[in-house]
């Protein structure tokens, strides 16, 4: 047994020493031993379970390389798995050690094995005989032990099946055959076996089941273990059972979204495709088709960002998730609800400006656009109704998740001949939503200055980074975080899309995130920039090959 481990109390060897001193307990004195102990070993079980079920198989195994030989000794003795829960406690345990992906011969033959103790405990409780008896009638019918619990296995989940979805097709039935008792019974028995491939269509069954009225019937403890499983890639399930969890308990549904976040947040990433393969691959983007599963996903985003104070990673996730939702969105062919009815509180006519993807307009019209979406957000903004920072939070979130049209809003200010004032003041906006002691106004008067600075840099060839010392020693100096950021996102793409600011980028971001902590910050500007422009394509190969270094050298640093 591993050392520092607080699970056991009572070690390994000892109960191992007893379930081979107990052997099937077949004499009298074993019996008697084997009762007195069974409290106890009950308790040592539990324990067992509760490290295991946090642990990796293969780590489990490692950690206590005793454990299966204890587990299938314990399997075969009728006064133990007759007692109490310690049948169902074994089959948990044994489900922990189960390998959802097996990568040798050795884990192969472990999961064949595990299979098989879990066959026998299932079939134990439905024999009167002892066990000698079946083995015996097994062999008759031409079976070994192994063959015939699968066989059974499959055979017990066949009928279940079929009762099942019979009943539901009983529509409005009320008078249906399957008693809401019974389904929430079989919906327990399954918690041991989740991962066992053979009860798969069981569980699509039972997730897709409602019998026809308001109150679940499904056992809590059933729908977490398969949402446990399924976020731990222990299970495969078609789309609509994972979506029928979702929406039939909401603990699964907030326990998804946040362990989709504390992957992303957590994990370092060097491409938005990588986000963008992990959040799909969550499927919730595609579960937030169903309005109810959008709106308490886009709370949980909305509480994750104001406990984190908006960190640049939570931001570009949920820019992220907004943008594979709304292409799940246009993909859902069966029941496709209005736009509005997920944004039901929010001006219809900005909403509808906001999600107009960039790649639908004339790259020549997006300062246009852009200027639309900032006129309508300054007059929503200042509008005397806007009574509360809850309602202006609403606002700045719902422009905020569409991000892509603020990046764009910045790389115009540079590239192109705009009148600057609308597109800063969408950017003052989403980096300094309130106004208050005329905080914005400032921000505009900083972002101008630094703006017409770096647009006159614009078009030299030669550059030095002496040349942005000056702005760089604003953002050090700058009091307000807001106008820290907006700054830096505007020199960022200085450097990415001027021919001077090609050559001093390196040095000159090196200097920033090693006098500054903005390193996550500029990466995930730089991440999103890559994203953009490898989806548009517009961008000359020199601006391509400068975010890849500059990409390389930034996320070893972070």
């Amino acid at each position: 047994m591993a050392q520092g481990t607080t699970v056991p109390k009572l070690n390994f060897e000892y109960w191992l020493d007893k379930a081979i001193e107990w052997g099937q307990a077949t004499t009298l004195e074993s019996q008697k031993d084997v009762c007195l102990h069974l409290p106890q070993l009950q308790e040592f079980l539990h324990q067992i379970y509760e490290t295991l079920k946090h642990m990796d198989s293969i780590v489990a195994i490692q950690q206590f390389p005793l454990i299966g030989q204890l587990l299938g000794r314990l399997c075969w003795n009728p006064f133990v798995i007759g007692y109490d829960e310690s049948q169902k406690t074994l089959m948990w345990c044994l489900c922990c050690l189960y390998s959802s992906e097996p990568q040798n011969p050795v884990e192969l033959k472990a999961n064949s094995w595990i299979r098989s103790l879990l066959c026998h405990l299932l079939s134990s409780s439905k024999w009167e005989s002892n066990e000698a008896e079946t083995s015996t009638f097994i062999s008759t019918l031409g079976y070994t032990s192994a063959d015939y619990y699968c066989h059974l296995v499959k055979n017990m989940v066949f009928p279940l099946v079929t009762e099942l979805r019979g009943n539901q097709f009983n529509g409005l039935n009320i008078q249906g055959r399957v008693s809401a008792s019974h389904v929430n019974a079989v919906s327990l028995f399954c918690v041991p076996l989740i991962t066992l491939p053979d009860l798969t269509p069981l569980l699509e069954t039972l997730l897709l089941y409602h019998g026809g009225t308001s109150k679940e019937i499904l056992s809590s403890e059933f729908l977490e273990a398969v949402n446990e499983a399924f976020l731990k890639k222990k299970i495969s399930l078609p789309e609509s059972a994972v979506f029928s969890l979702w929406l039939r308990h909401l603990p699964s549904l907030e326990k998804a979204t946040l362990y989709l976040l504390d992957q992303l947040v957590t994990i370092q990433f060097n491409s938005l495709e990588e986000v963008a393969c992990v959040i799909k691959d969550s499927l919730l983007p595609q579960a937030a088709s169903h309005p109810a599963i959008f709106r308490i996903v886009n709370e949980i985003f909305k509480n994750a960002l104001l406990e984190t104070d908006g960190t640049p990673e939570v931001m570009t996730v949920i820019q992220v998730f907004t943008q594979l939702f709304l292409q799940a969105h246009q993909n859902e062919n069966k029941r496709k609800f209005p736009l509005k009815a997920y944004f039901p509180y929010h001006h219809q006519p900005l909403l509808t400006a906001l999600l107009r993807r960039p790649f639908e307009l004339p790259t020549t019209y997006w300062s246009q656009h852009l200027k639309h979406i900032s006129d309508m957000l300054k007059a929503l903004v200042e509008d005397t109704n806007i009574s509360s920072l809850a309602d202006l939070f609403e606002i700045w979130f719902l422009v905020a998740r569409f991000g892509e049209w603020l990046d764009i809003a910045a790389e115009q200010l540079l590239k192109a001949a705009v009148e600057p004032d609308a597109l800063l003041w969408l950017l003052a906006f989403y980096y300094c939503p309130q106004n208050e002691n005329q905080q914005r106004t400032q921000t505009m008067v900083e972002a101008q200055a630094v703006y017409k600075h770096l647009k006159m840099l614009f078009s030299c060839t030669v550059l030095s980074v002496k040349h942005l010392e000056a702005a760089v020693h604003g953002i050090m100096n700058i009091e307000q975080r807001c106008n820290q950021h907006l700054i830096t996102h505007l020199l960022t793409n200085f450097l990415l899309f001027s021919s001077g600011g090609h050559m001093i980028a390196q040095e000159f971001i090196c200097h920033v995130t090693e006098t500054t902590d903005r390193s996550k910050e500029v990466c995930s500007l730089l991440i999103r920039s890559a994203y953009r422009i490898n989806h548009n394509g517009e961008e000359n190969q020199g601006t391509v090959k400068l975010l890849n270094e500059l990409l390389q050298k930034l996320t070893l640093k972070v």
